[in-house]
């Protein structure tokens, strides 16, 4: 069996590099925020451990309808071999036609030669095909790769020093905010000292002026008296008028000083707010410039997605190993288990599963993942470890109630659809051939156990088994279509 060795030494460089900016940034106290899409971002290249689980864990769990009585039970099945020819590539003219590199991971095919990001009905029915009954229909999913071991081995160290890195970057920021934190802290508590002289200023002047009026006012009583007993009535009251304009002129320049004070408090509660509202507006705008920055940024990155193409060895960046060819490809057409079927339109479209399921969420998402022997027992979402090294299969059942109508829709998903739980089409759905694709794969018991193989995916999946996926076209010939939904409805096993 045939493989392609990959040592990515390129990519190995890439993340080291990264790795050695992401610890001087971190000793600058320089916060980096990277994605799960970066392809030069430093990560291990293995799959996570805990998306491995040993199979006889595992509860039975696939649940078929009873076939009913006029249930359409043959099968047909399509001899297109095991991608010999080495047709490899990133694209994906389904899902994005015209767009190379686009799947950002490699892709197997079989069935139809001249598969690429381009390919359309005319040039897939112009193509080729590797399929013995000339069956030119495409057949693509990712490739699996595995993992040299001392690769795996320093990427988990480098993995541990990255780990290390991001934490003494947090440890370092937290540090510069619990500083500035103190710093704020230091001010608030100036500024309350402050406030609290000023007041203790305010009532030491107010006593004071209230000593002040209290003792005036005991001197002119006591004058007062005095001149009454002098008996000069007149002459204490004009003291009296005299003292009271004085006491108004006292009070009315304790007023117009209090006013001032207050006004020049009011200036400088108005300095500093309109120094705060320039800052806010400097604030502001810097915040608008950067938002401007960052939407061009973002209108430039759809536009000019980065997007790279596979190296000398196949690979992509954070999809790197050695290819490993299916042991055995077997692409099986089966029938309703409520009635017959009726042909497939050629150039139809389908989809399988869902190849970004943390950003699309798991709808659409299968269970694909089992051992040779549990086949009828299990599916799962994640990487089998077999039991005495069996192989591991992959079982891609496809969607196969057809609105009768489209080839294709705008989602790729809406014009065929998987049936009811009781195998009925809903509504306005007719039942077509079910197209099943398993691939089985030979890998070393030691490479399960220690969690090496992996499913190539876009970066941001960062190879998740759940994120498993294929695709099909059919340009199956008229004659080629008629004898599979013949067979099928008549309860025959057919190999071609």
């Amino acid at each position: 069996m045939a493989r392609y060795s990959g040592r990515h030494r390129i990519s190995r460089r890439t993340k080291i590099a990264t790795a050695g900016l992401g610890l001087a940034l971190a000793i600058g106290g320089i916060a980096v925020v990277t994605t799960a899409g970066d392809p030069g971002q430093a990560r291990a290249d293995l799959a996570d451990k805990s998306f491995f689980v040993d199979i006889t864990t595992v509860q039975p769990n696939v649940d078929l309808p009873d076939p009913q009585e006029d249930a359409s039970t043959g099968t047909f099945t399509v001899d297109c071999g095991r991608n010999e020819n080495e047709h490899f590539n990133p694209d994906n003219f389904i899902a994005q036609p015209g767009v190379r590199n686009g799947a950002q991971h490699l892709h197997d095919y079989v069935g139809n030669l001249t598969t690429d990001a381009d390919s359309n009905n005319q040039s897939l029915q112009a193509g080729g095909t590797t399929c013995k009954n000339g069956d030119k229909s495409a057949y693509f999913w990712p490739v699996i790769r595995i993992e040299d071991a001392e690769d795996a081995a320093e990427n988990e160290q480098q993995e541990q020093q990255n780990n290390q890195n991001q934490q003494n970057n947090q440890n370092q920021n937290q540090g510069q905010q619990d500083n500035q934190q103190n710093q704020n802290d230091q001010q608030d508590n100036n500024a309350d000292q402050q406030q609290n002289n000023q007041q203790q200023q305010q009532n030491r002047n107010n006593n004071r002026n209230g000593d002040n009026q209290n003792a005036e006012q005991d001197r002119d009583g006591n004058q007062r008296n005095n001149l009454v007993q002098q008996g000069s009535l007149r002459q204490a009251q004009e003291r009296d008028n005299q003292q009271g304009d004085r006491r108004d002129g006292d009070r009315n320049n304790r007023n117009q000083n209090n006013d001032g004070d207050q006004q020049g408090q009011n200036a400088n509660q108005q300095n500093n707010n309109d120094n705060q509202n320039q800052q806010n507006n400097q604030g502001d705008n810097n915040n608008d410039n950067n938002q401007g920055n960052n939407n061009e940024q973002g209108n430039n990155e759809e536009e000019q997605p980065e997007l790279e193409a596979p190296n000398e060895q196949n690979e992509l960046a954070g999809n790197d190993g050695e290819i490993q060819r299916p042991a055995d490809v077997d692409l099986t057409f089966r029938g309703s288990p409520v009635g017959d079927v009726v042909a497939m339109p050629k150039f139809l479209r389908i989809l399988y599963g869902d190849a970004k399921v943390s950003t699309n969420g798991t709808k659409n998402a299968r269970d694909s993942w089992t051992c040779a022997g549990f086949e009828d027992r299990v599916l799962i979402n994640k990487y089998p470890i077999c039991p005495n090294g069996a192989p591991v299969k992959r079982i891609h059942d496809f969607p196969s109630c057809w609105d009768g109508e489209n080839i294709d829709s705008e989602n790729h998903r809406d014009h065929i659809v998987y049936p009811q739980e009781n195998g009925q089409c809903q509504d306005g759905f007719v039942a077509v051939p079910q197209l099943r694709i398993t691939l089985t794969y030979n890998i070393p018991q030691e490479v399960q156990e220690q969690g090496r193989y992996k499913v190539d995916s876009f970066p941001e999946e960062e190879h998740n088994p759940f994120s498993d996926h294929d695709d099909f076209a059919n340009v199956m010939s008229n004659q080629i279509m008629n004898r599979l939904v013949a067979c099928i409805n008549e309860g025959r096993t057919c190999n071609e």
